[in-house]
């Protein structure tokens, strides 16, 4: 049972977020060769000013 999980920042469409899973899931299904009912994904949004790079808040610019 495939888990994928993809963290990003807010902001998408839930149709931009229902084609990833969609895309996601076929690949998942082609490569690793399982049924689609198998494959789960989570899908976890992480605000700017809980996100950090290179020592900085990305909400901080």
């Amino acid at each position: 049972m495939p888990i994928l999980r993809l963290e990003m920042h807010p902001g998408r469409t839930p149709e931009q977020k229902r084609e990833f899973v969609r895309e996601a899931t076929r690949a998942a299904v082609e490569i690793l060769k399982c049924p689609p009912e198998s494959v789960d994904i989570l899908i976890q949004e992480i605000p700017r000013d809980q996100w950090a790079k290179g020592g900085k808040l990305l909400a901080d610019g």
